[in-house]
């Protein structure tokens, strides 16, 4: 179900799955004995899947809202940025990434979030979500 090596696509998705596809229809993967789950405060979930891939689920609307690419993810953003990454050779791919100092992510306003190993600076994994994600009323689920 899930294609470790498809693109990494902002606003859109990653391993051939979609934002804001419905907790559902992921039953059959959710099932499995490789996934373990983890409550973020009353109303968001979120579940990783095999130290490859994370799924974040809003329960209010029961919606997709983040997907992030661990380990053993080896899809690539852009054609070009993959887990393992030098963090400058990102930014040089891709220099709309900012580094969040509160958050401690590198940011870009295209929809992606990306964590790096403060040891080594390479990164650890890529998050990409939904145009709502900031908006007052997202934990709610009105979108």
């Amino acid at each position: 179900m899930i294609n470790l090596n498809a693109p990494i696509l902002p606003w859109i998705g990653m391993g051939d799955l979609n934002l804001y596809n419905r907790i559902g229809d992921f039953y059959q993967l959710l099932n499995s004995e490789e996934v373990k789950v983890n409550l973020l405060g009353k109303f968001l979930i979120r579940y990783e899947i095999n130290n490859s891939i994370d799924l974040w689920f809003n329960l209010n609307n029961g919606k997709l809202f983040k997907l992030t690419a661990l380990n053993k993810y080896n899809g690539t953003l852009f054609e070009k940025i993959k887990i393992g990454m030098h963090i400058e050779e990102v930014l040089s791919i891709e220099p709309s990434f900012e580094y969040d100092e509160f958050e401690e992510v590198y940011c870009s306003n295209k929809g992606i979030y990306i964590e790096t190993d403060p040891a080594n600076d390479t990164v650890l994994w890529i998050s990409v979500f939904i145009k709502e994600i900031d908006n007052q009323d997202f934990e709610s689920g009105h979108w």
